[in-house]
């Protein structure tokens, strides 16, 4: 509906005016042109409440046919039906394909039932009632009848919709929406199953499931909410193709790297006579027999892989590697064809168990192919990411830019019914009591805001709700009993109370017995001491006491009524009434329960806390906003859920011994739903290859593969909608308007008020301390600022300040000097970057009132001779003698001022001071020039890499290599003493003050004492651990590279203002730490056999008690799990592994399985216990991501303004570069090729030039990808000659383009690089043919032949030959490269310093979980293989818990390590946990930014777009596709190109055909030969986007002086007419034409008028007739 339009009443819908309706119909079809723009009004649409605005619904219009209200719908043949709620329904009027007619009565009835509200509250109880029959293995006696009761009521259903609707007679009938498709397609499959003989039950349980869907339709906004989705995946097109693409194309390479590899296994060769029995056997029956001669290593399931690469797995001595027997993981992972290498690479995508992947193919081709790891699971991995997610966030984006857009027209035409309506109802209020009339008028406005779609209206809506009107004789209660003014004494105390309990001071206590009570709810674990028990449960009673003192005097200074009428006040009374029922029922058995709600007293700290309460209103107001979208996800997880359990639960029963040796149900099944429930959770968490692996071996791949691809994709499509959603919430936070409520504002007041206090203490005694004469000290400070001025730095002068000023800075009062925080950044101020300081006497002697003579110079005229002379001589060397000698006697005279007051020395010693000053600059000068000169900083450079490299060397094998040893030894004191040169020349150069003033000063000073303490290290044998810290030699590369400063500097801009809300989610964590350890602390231990590393069942042990006692004790151990509950330290521990979904599992299966403290776990005994782990990944993982995801990405988007929408991750030459790269990804830089002059050559440039010759080439490129995907391992020989000879014609047909292209191009084929990478795949594809007929196979496999061939494949992804979607989707990646090669350099260098730090600690740490011969801190190599692994969130479990063996039971601290000094295989747990928390949480702060530089681009490009404006890109387009049009240059087109030019365009200038009327209208100046210039096209183009815009001028100003500067010799020309006068002109000319013809043919008419005419004669000249007004008409209308 138009705003404009008038608003008009309900009018029922009858006969006339259905038969005012078609013939209002049939006269639009008659007429040649209709109204446009018209669009379905959103607040009337079907579903949604009619708005009060068009007036009152009376009881005769409920459930009564309607004229349609919306305009659009004025005229579509159908009706409007409102129901008692004043919803929407709307029905078609015709009366076709069995379809009543709207006035009759049955129709009318089965209408009045279908839009009843009754009526949909009775589909939904059924549907929810089916839902949870079908969630039951075994159903109830009456299973049976409700069932057919419920499929009753579906068909009563359908029959009402059919009668009301119509069969199919327009949009509104019941075919005509795709829910009653489903829905009539279910029931009726039901009903012939239920009543036929035919046997589907089975088939029909699975059918059935899709009824839960039907909770969609039922509820708007999640109907609604379908289509955004859909439309959203519409958008997700091209990105689901190029991953798809993407997949393949590393599929194929992954088939040809390591197909069959996997089948290499450690093979033990029968000796003769051989009766010894053979070790390490799993025991397993499901292999063949030949797997009694294979090796395992202990506890693994498959055989030891092996190679025979020179760096792949070996195999242990008696032992050899050959191909045989199955793939590992039941032979499901695998390269051996394209299907399980496509799974394997989509599994590496999702990067869902990729470290087992990874070492299997390390041991089975060599460690050289991690770099393919590193390019899937990192690189593309991450790339895909970012495309969907930067994809779905511009939409989200979009979608959020439209719905502010409706509010903004919705509310203006609303708020005048909303005030008439208000001003009725105060007009109709005469009731006697203010409250009444106040709340009742309040609820009048809250329904009339509910027209609105407004988020803060809504809000407000909300808030008004809250204080409903209640009965009258509540009020009067609440006045007896709820408000307390009885007498005056009472009225006394209540203001004494008043005063006490809303002092600040009060509130400052209460949030410190906040924090103490944390700390008390922390203290506890396992085992603890009788007397730390009873510490902590007094003062838990002491707290309860506070809090119910708290309450008592609030509710007495605030009377009851109002005490509850504040939120926190109602919950700070429910965490006071639940210690007072903990306290109560301390002593019953069964309550201790109660102890977990103590925890909730953690949140009353958001009262005080501003942040923590910001967020948690953001969050509810986000939820709420969102609640469709978390309504569909659960709906589509328990969807999931049951169709799982009805397609694979019976299998799992079947099969059970398929997938378990003792053929019992494993944790992880269908069998039932909470089972399955759990199996679809962590399939959305990202954990579902092991349990693929188990529905592979239970049912069939084309059941398991389909079921588990739809929950990935769809679920990760609901979740990345609402992470991006909250992620959008919270990125504003910052934004939103709240109050602060007194308690936050009198927390600020009390620590003002401490604040005020201490420094007025400290005042106080200063001044007793300083006893100085006034008048002397200001004489002193007059002459020391006057004659010292130029003795300090500008940061010296600015940096230091009096404690007179602290008051200033407290009242807001800012200096205008250097601040503290530039002094303290990792960003150089300009006044220690820029100049170089010299102090007097190098600062060595400081003035003992220095801070007042500094305090004096704070005023403005002291400022200016501050900057006038901060800059030293040093600063330059162009300073003039006069200048020096100034500063000279600058820095001179201070001093005899320091000695006697105004006394002079003599001339001679002046002379004599001077000299030596000299020579002093003249060193510090010579020092500024070394040290600012490209080439020392080069050497510096070059010797902090070889420092840093050196480190890599120092592994295990270090004392092995004497010389290389001695070599390094000798290189770290060259490399410690040119450092310390470096910094004492720094030192001469800068001074002191600016040196340590610099943070990459400082750091680089800290890095040369790390190399004197290792040297010193080294010289003394008590000192040897000093030697360990050299790791942190390689932070200098920091300070040396600018593109790794400039990341650090962005993640600190970045990260430090979201401190505070990492501290919310550490205090969000807190809370479910502390809750772990009261429901799991002491639960973990077990009885274990160590023989077999089995727990005992508990048939055979039942406690500690038992199992202690047992006889053969030495092999039983009651033993703690590694990661438990015992405290708040090893539960946050547990928690992050759980958040990283490593290791999970057994933490998990630990807590489902504890009983009670000192009992033997048994199996999933306490299966429930999956909730607190399901509720700490929503609560505790995904709601606190997304607030600090949104915190960074905040303060990304405002330094990103500060610095001009410019990236803040990339250098000012990269900007340049960045610049550079957009015009290259924009722009094709192929110079065009002249055609030659030679016929036959000609020709052939014809050819190859030609389009469809370049889709030829395309789909041979398509056909020799799909040859190579069609491989398989062990293919048949004719199989691999038909291949063979397939692709040697593939060979053929591309050297034979390579020669064409030769012939027709001649040099300029190599000036292209896309023909030289063509030339050099042909070339090597020709010799590794004819090197495998010389030599072999082994030499030369056929797979690199193919391998070259299929690289052309890239062609896909080449601007202009390939899908345009392609290339826009690729852009923003492109555009990041330079700051994502910034965040590759500094996540290198952090694993460089992470791995020489794990090879100092864990490289002699004993095998066990993830350290293993690939995986270890041995050598630099290895450790950086698993640091890799750690930044992907992979197998880090597994190294910390061989790193956990600390104990003489788990490792042997005495062991000899063959080659070196070092003994013992221990780990140390507490540097182990630091080292991966520390690298895990910066990797993820390093990846979560370099996920926002994409994203971000992906946000500028669709700004770029969406605005209305042109930019350089566009300009740069124009004339790529003018060149086509005009290849000879002569800035001309003809104009019957231009509207083929028009359509060619990109958008905002591109012109959709038909546009020849849009292009006439332009009137263009034309010139002789109806040509038109291009500055003429591209300023009537640019005018026609840019409209009325203000910089309109200014841009074609712009255009104009730009064009005529690129093209000087521009010819001149004379235009003759316009577009607009030539079709004028040609209208004329047709019309005198038909005139002329007109008239000629009445002249023969009358020449013949006395002939008869036949009938075929009279119909010609009809006929004739007919066209020439026909074309009149036409011509009168362009006209």
């Amino acid at each position: 509906m138009s705003a404009s339009e008038e608003v008009k009443g309900l009018v029922p819908f009858t006969r006339e005016s259905l038969e005012f309706m078609k013939q209002h119909i049939a006269k639009k079809h008659s007429e040649e042109y209709e109204k446009e723009d018209l669009k379905p009004s959103t607040d009337l649409e079907v579903g949604k409440e009619l708005p009060f605005a068009y007036g009152n619904l009376s009881p005769g219009m409920v459930s009564e046919p309607l004229e349609d209200v919306d305009p659009y719908y004025k005229n579509k043949n159908n009706f409007m039906v409102l129901n008692k709620k004043r919803t929407i329904f709307r029905f078609n009027a015709t009366s076709i394909w069995c379809t009543l007619s709207p006035f009759s009565s049955t129709r009318g009835t089965t209408i009045k039932v279908l839009v009843h509200p009754f009526f949909r509250l009775l589909i939904l109880f059924s549907v929810l009632t089916d839902c949870i029959l079908m969630t039951m293995i075994n159903l109830p006696n009456m299973g049976s009848t409700l069932e057919n009761t419920l499929l009753g009521i579906y068909t009563f259903e359908i029959a009402v919709k059919l009668i009301a609707r119509g069969t199919w007679a327009g949009p509104f009938s019941f075919f005509g929406d795709p829910w009653n498709w489903l829905d009539f397609s279910v029931t009726l499959f039901e009903l012939i199953t239920r009543y036929s003989p035919l046997n589907f039950i089975s088939i029909l349980n699975v059918v059935r499931t899709l009824r839960i869907l039907k909770i969609i339709p039922l509820n708007q906004g999640l109907k609604s909410l379908m289509g955004i989705l859909i439309h959203r995946v519409k958008k997700l097109t091209g990105a689901i193709i190029l991953t798809l693409l993407f997949l393949s194309i590393f599929s194929i390479i992954g088939m040809q790297l390591f197909m069959g590899h996997l089948k290499h296994k450690c093979f033990r060769w029968p000796q003769e006579n051989e009766n010894e029995t053979l070790q390490n056997r799993t025991g397993n029956p499901y292999y063949i027999r030949e797997t009694e001669n294979f090796y395992y290593l202990e506890g693994e399931r498959d055989a030891l892989l092996c190679g025979n690469g020179t760096d792949a797995g070996r195999c242990p001595e008696g032992y050899v590697c050959i191909k045989t027997g199955t793939n590992p993981d039941c032979g499901y992972t695998n390269f051996d064809n394209f299907g399980w290498a496509l799974l394997a690479l989509f599994r590496l995508m999702t990067q869902d168990y990729p470290e087992a992947l990874y070492h299997q193919i390390l041991y089975a081709s060599g460690k050289s192919y991690m770099i393919f790891f590193v390019v899937v699971s990192f690189w593309f991995a991450f790339y895909m990411t970012s495309l969907f997610l930067g994809i779905f966030a511009m939409a989200y984006e979009e979608e959020k830019h439209t719905a502010a857009e409706k509010a903004k027209k919705i509310e203006p035409k609303f708020q005048q019914t909303l005030n008439e309506l208000q001003e009725g109802k105060e007009a109709a209020k005469t009731k006697p009591i203010q409250i009444e009339l106040k709340k009742r008028l309040s609820i009048s406005m809250s329904t009339c805001v509910d027209m609105s779609d407004d988020a803060a209206l809504r809000h407000e809506t909300e808030l008004k709700e809250s204080r409903k009107k209640c009965p009258l004789c509540w009020y009067r209660f609440a006045k007896t009993f709820l408000i307390w003014n009885c007498s005056p004494c009472w009225l006394k105390l209540k203001e004494f109370v008043h005063m006490i309990i809303m002092d600040p001071f009060a509130d400052l206590a209460i949030t410190i017995c906040i924090i103490l009570n944390i700390i008390f709810l922390a203290l506890e674990h396992y085992p603890m001491s009788e007397e730390m028990s009873h510490f902590l449960d007094i003062g838990n009673l002491v707290f309860i006491g506070i809090f119910v003192a708290e309450m008592i005097l609030k509710i007495i200074a605030m009377h009851p009524y109002g005490y509850f009428q504040v939120g926190w006040n109602i919950f700070d009374s429910v965490i006071v009434f639940l210690g007072l029922v903990e306290f109560f029922l301390a002593n019953i058995e069964g309550m201790a329960s109660f102890q977990s709600f103590r925890l909730l007293r953690i949140f009353k700290l958001a009262k005080y806390w501003t942040t923590f309460k910001i967020l948690m209103l953001t969050l509810n107001n986000s939820l709420m906003a969102l609640k469709n979208v978390v309504l569909l996800l659960f709906t589509f997880t328990f969807f999931s859920a049951v169709l799982g359990l009805k397609v694979f639960g019976g299998r799992y029963k079947e099969h059970v011994c398929h997938i378990n040796k003792d053929c019992l149900l494993p944790r992880w099944h269908m069998h039932d739903f909470f089972h399955s429930y759990l199996s679809v959770f962590r399939i959305l968490c990202g954990e579902w290859i092991e349990t693929l692996w188990d529905c592979l071996e239970v049912a069939d791949r084309f059941t398991c593969i389909p079921f588990y691809l739809m929950v990935i994709l769809i679920g990760n499509l609901l979740i990345f909608y609402l992470f991006l959603a909250l992620v959008s919430s919270f990125s504003s936070y910052e934004a939103a308007a709240t109050e602060e409520h007194d308690e936050a504002k009198n927390l600020q007041l009390a620590i003002t008020r401490i604040k005020k206090g201490i420094n007025y203490v400290f005042f106080k005694t200063l001044c007793k301390k300083r006893n100085i004469p006034k008048e002397t000290k200001e004489n002193v400070n007059d002459m020391y600022v006057k004659e010292n001025i130029s003795d300090h730095t500008l940061s010296e002068l600015s940096n230091t300040q009096d404690f007179l000023h602290d008051k200033e800075k407290f009242s807001g009062t800012e200096k205008n000097t250097v601040t503290e925080n530039e002094s303290q950044s990792l960003i150089p101020s300009p006044s220690v970057s820029e100049t170089v300081p010299i102090a007097s006497g190098e600062s060595d002697i400081e003035n003992p009132d220095n801070k007042e003579i500094q305090s004096k110079s704070g005023d403005g005229s002291s400022k200016e001779k501050v900057k006038q002379s901060s800059s030293s001589e040093c600063s330059t060397v162009d300073i003039a003698i006069s200048e020096e000698e100034e500063v000279i006697h600058g820095h001179e005279k201070p001093k005899h001022l320091k000695n006697d007051y105004g006394q002079r020395s003599s001339s001679g010693q002046i002379s004599k001071d001077t000299k030596k000053r000299r020579i002093w600059q003249n060193i510090r000068k010579t020092c500024w020039k070394i040290v600012e000169n490209n080439l020392f900083k080069c050497f510096i450079g070059l010797v902090t890499l070889l420092s840093t490299g050196a480190l890599a060397l120092e592994d295990i094998y270090i004392d092995q290599r004497k010389t290389i040893k001695i070599l390094l030894e000798y290189a770290d004191m060259i490399f410690t003493y040119i450092f310390i040169l470096e910094m004492l020349l720094k030192w001469m150069a800068y001074g002191f003050k600016a040196y340590f003033t610099n943070a990459w000063h400082r750091l680089d000073f800290m890095v040369v004492i790390v190399f004197c303490l290792s040297l010193i290290g080294k010289s003394q044998e008590g000192l040897k651990p000093l030697i360990s810290i050299k790791f942190l030699r390689a932070l200098r590369v920091l300070s040396q590279f600018e593109k790794m400063k400039v990341v650090v500097r962005g993640l600190i801009k970045t990260s430090l203002p979201a401190v505070d809300v990492f501290l919310v989610c550490l205090l969000v964590w807190l809370f479910f730490s502390t809750l772990g350890v009261n429901l799991f602390a002491g639960k973990f231990y077990e009885c274990i056999d160590q023989t077999s590393g089995m727990r005992f069942p508990t048939s055979e042990i039942v406690n500690k008690t038992e199992c202690e006692s047992l006889v053969f004790n030495e092999s039983v151990s009651w033993e703690n799990a590694k990661l438990n509950f015992d405290n708040v330290g090893n539960g946050f521990l547990s928690l992050l592994q759980v958040a990283t979904f490593n290791g999970w599992i057994s933490i998990m299966d630990s807590a489902v399985d504890s009983v009670t403290v000192n009992m033997q776990p048994a199996f999933e005994v306490n299966i429930y216990m999956y909730c607190y782990f399901i509720n700490f990944i929503i609560l505790g993982l995904f709601l606190p991501l997304s607030m600090l995801i949104g915190a960074i990405i905040a303060n990304f988007n405002k330094h990103k303004i500060k610095q001009g929408e410019s990236n803040i991750f990339i250098t000012v030459k990269q900007k340049k570069q960045y610049r550079g790269l957009k015009k290259l990804m924009y722009e094709d830089s192929q110079r065009p090729i002249p055609r030659p002059g030679n016929k036959f050559q000609g020709f052939i440039f014809d050819l190859v030039t030609n389009r469809v010759f370049n889709i030829i080439i395309m789909i041979f490129i398509c056909l020799q990808a799909i040859t190579v995907m069609i491989q398989s391992d062990e293919q048949s020989i004719q199989m691999e000659t038909t291949l063979h000879w397939i692709n040697f014609v593939f060979i053929l047909l591309f050297t034979g383009e390579c020669i064409l292209k030769l012939i027709s191009f001649h040099y300029y084929y190599f000036t292209i690089g896309w023909n030289i990478f063509d030339f050099m795949v042909v070339v090597l594809s020709i010799t590794g043919i004819l090197l495998t007929e010389m030599v072999g196979y082994y030499f030369v496999p056929p797979s690199l032949v193919q391998l070259l061939l299929f690289s052309r494949i890239i062609h896909i992804l080449r601007h202009g030959k390939g899908p345009k979607v392609f290339h826009n989707l690729l852009i923003p990646l492109m555009l990041s490269l330079p700051a994502l090669l910034n965040f590759s350099l500094l996540i290198f260098l952090v694993m460089f310093i992470y791995a020489i730090f794990g090879m100092y600690n864990f490289a002699y740490v004993k095998y066990e979980a993830g350290i293993n011969d690939v995986s270890n801190f041995e050598t630099f190599g290895s450790s950086m293989l698993c640091l890799f692994q750690v930044t992907i969130f992979a197998g880090w479990d597994g190294m910390l818990d061989a790193i956990f063996n600390s104990k003489w039971s788990d490792c042997d601290p005495d062991k000899i390590n063959p080659g070196t000094q070092v003994r013992g295989d221990c780990g140390n747990p507490y540097v182990g946990i630091s080292y991966f928390v520390s690298y895990i949480c910066i990797s993820w702060l390093i990846i979560v930014n370099m996920y926002i530089v994409v994203i971000m681009e992906f946000f500028s490009i669709a700004s770029k777009n969406k605005a209305k404006t042109l930019s350089e890109d566009d300009f740069r387009k124009f004339f790529q596709v003018w060149k086509r049009f005009d290849p000879d240059r002569t800035q001309y087109i003809d104009s019957s190109k231009l509207s083929d030019f028009a359509a060619s365009l990109d958008p905002p200038l591109l012109m959709v055909k038909p546009n020849k009327v849009q292009l006439i209208a332009m009137d263009l100046p034309m010139a002789v030969g109806d040509r038109i210039h291009c500055l003429d096209i591209l300023l009537a183009f640019t005018k026609r986007v840019l409209g009325n815009d203000v910089r309109m001028e200014k841009v074609i100003s712009e255009i104009e002086s730009g064009f005529v500067s690129a093209n000087p010799f521009k010819i001149t020309y004379e235009p003759i007419t316009t577009t607009l006068k030539r079709k004028q002109e040609a209208v004329s000319a047709t019309i005198i034409q038909r005139a002329y013809k007109s008239y000629r043919l009445r002249q023969n008419d009358k020449n013949t008028a006395g002939v008869p005419m036949i009938d075929g004669d009279r119909d010609v000249q009809a006929m004739k007739e007919n066209v020439y007004f026909e074309e009149k008409s036409k011509i009168q209308s362009q006209i």
